[in-house]
Order: structure tokens, then sequence, then C-alpha cells
């Protein structure tokens, strides 16, 4: 299982509802992902594989070695937070089970 910080400048109101939206792609998909949210200045103590950001913030990331950044433009747009989350897995050689 990944572990995915969710991120915003304040860790309040878009970071919780890119992780809703990032909650509801993952058991939609079935991906090994469990999420946590919080604020940019969680990102240097993150003990993860990922951090999902808005692309306006992706500047502003100072990600430890090893951990990728998936960014989105639109915070509730499923179909992009799927891709997003997706190009994160492919890197992992991730294959979605058969169904």
């Amino acid at each position: 299982m990944y572990k995915a910080l969710v991120a915003c400048k304040a860790g309040l109101g878009s970071s919780m509802m890119l992780k809703v939206k990032a909650d509801q792609v993952i058991k939609e998909n079935e991906f090994p992902i469990t999420t946590q949210h919080g604020s940019l200045d969680a990102v240097p103590d993150f003990h993860g594989d990922l951090i999902l950001t808005q692309t306006d913030m992706a500047g502003k990331v100072e990600a430890p070695a090893g951990v990728y950044v998936a960014t989105v433009e639109n915070i509730l747009d499923k179909e992009e937070i799927k891709a997003a989350l997706e190009g994160f897995l492919k890197t992992k050689d991730w294959q979605p089970a058969a169904r």
C-alpha cells in the first residue's frame, strides 16, 4: 500500500476537498493508496510515496528524495485525479487487477 499526502498551502479547505475526491477515485479504481491531508509545511517531514497537490502549488513543494509529486488543475475533476494517480502508479510498475 502506498502512502499519499494531499497538500495545499494551509492544509484546510482545498486539500480536504482534493482528498475526498482522491479517496473516491482510489476506491472506485481499487488503487493501492491511502491518503492523509495537510499543509505544504508537512511535506518535508512526510514519510510516504506520493504528494498530491494543485498545479499552482507544485513549485512550492519541497518533496523529500524519492517522493513522487502529482498535480491537478481542478481538484473536483475525478478523471484528472485518476490520471495523476495512474501516473504515479506507473512509476511503480503497478498493474490494475483483472476484472
